[in-house]
Formats: C-alpha cells, structure tokens, sequence
C-alpha cells in the first residue's frame, strides 16, 4: 500500500470522507484523525484487495472505479454480494470485531481505495462516538441488504431475479456513462445460480418482447412488465 501524507493528497481524502454517507455529521476532529490514518492504493481491475478467511487489515473506502464483494461456494462457485461504487464503504465488521475477513474484496473495475487500519480506526471510534454509531448504522443497512438477498434466493424465481437485477443494472447505466454490462456469468454469481439458468431466463424475457439483444447489451423494450417478472 502507498500511503500519501501530503497536503494535496489529505485534502482529497477529507474531501471524499466528507462526501461518505456513514461520515455525514462526525466531528471535524474525527474526519481529520481518519485523514491522517488513510492509506491509499491503486488497483488494476481483477487484483485482489484481500480473501474471505484472511486476517483482518482495515476499513476501506472506494475513491474512484467498483469493488466486488463475494464469497465462494463449497464447489468454488463465486457469488457476488456486493458491487460498490465510489464512496462506499466497506469490511466494517471485520474492522470492529477483529475476526477474518467475512468476503473477498477485488477489484471489478480499475479502482483506487484507501484503508483506515484496524488499530487506527479503533482509537478514532473510542474518541469519538458518533463514528461508533454511524458504522453501526452501517452495518445495519447491509444486513437489511443480506436478509433481502436470501429473501430473493429462496423465495423469487431465476427469471424475477434477474430482471430485478437488470433494472438495477439500467439505473446504474443512467446514473454511470461508463457503466459495465454485466456478463452471463457475472449475473449468475449476482443471483446465486449458474450461466445456464440465467441464458434461459433472458431467452424468455426476449421472447415475450420484453428485451432485446443489441450486440453485446440488453435493450428494455418495457420496463412495466419487466417489473412486474421482478415481483413474481
């Protein structure tokens, strides 16, 4: 990791903390002492920022580019639980209870993270409790995220999840002019299945004119009734 303590440098870390959801409303004095404990790396898509099971390094937040967070099956199949985006955040319960990682972190696009070590970030929380709160509040929010996830998996059928993925793909094309599309495989880690059965569903989707294929993207054709496939 290569850390940067310059003043350029700590006011472009203050500035994106200052733009951190979980952040909004510490004290100044606390997003300074994050400032000064940031560790900044640059990281080329696909590199591993750590595995699921590894000792435990930091906190991390996402300057530019997508982290993806996955875990594999028993058989080494990848699914995705998370692709997060500039200022996400991430492996906060790993940085506050000291256990191993619980997911592997890699890059899914050419990215640049910082990490607040572990060590660091407990003396920061210590001294200042509405940091303590804001992560808890955090964390909260992807265990609503995860209890969703399994709602979907053993409640919504291959074809309704997908399509609930492919509007969230389109909104991220909207709010993203370089938004990557999503491969077959890609999908099938999102949604807990494998290639076959998400070639299938997107097959039947085209067929009743919901989508189209466009070269290397999918075109919605009706967005209505591709909402309704995500409720069934």
């Amino acid at each position: 990791m290569n850390n940067q303590p310059d003043a350029t440098h700590s006011q472009a870390v203050a500035a994106l903390l200052q733009k951190v959801s979980l952040l909004q409303g510490i004290p100044d004095a606390a997003l300074q002492q994050l400032v000064a404990s940031a560790v900044r790396r640059s990281l080329s898509a696909g590199t591993i920022l750590f595995m699921e099971g590894d000792p435990v390094v930091g906190f991390y937040l996402i300057e530019s580019g997508q982290v993806k967070i996955s875990r594999l099956s028993q058989d080494g199949r990848e699914h995705i639980l998370l692709i997060l985006n500039e200022g996400d955040t991430f492996n906060e319960v790993a940085a506050l209870d000291g256990d191993p990682n619980p997911a592997t972190a890699t890059a899914h696009t050419d990215a640049t993270v910082h990490c607040i070590l572990r060590a660091e970030l407990r003396k920061i929380v210590y001294e200042n409790p509405d940091l303590a709160w804001a992560m808890i509040e955090s964390i909260s929010r992807r265990a609503r995220h995860l209890v969703g996830m399994v709602q979907d998996l053993s409640m919504r059928s291959v074809k309704g999840r997908l399509a609930n993925l492919l509007l969230d793909q389109a909104e991220a094309d909207e709010a993203d002019a370089v938004a990557r599309m999503l491969t077959q495989e890609e999908m099938a880690s999102r949604l807990g299945t494998v290639r076959e059965m998400v070639g299938r569903a997107l097959r039947s989707l085209a067929t009743d004119g919901i989508i189209e294929f466009d070269r290397h993207r999918i075109v919605i054709l009706d967005v209505e009734r591709l909402r309704k496939e995500a409720e069934v």
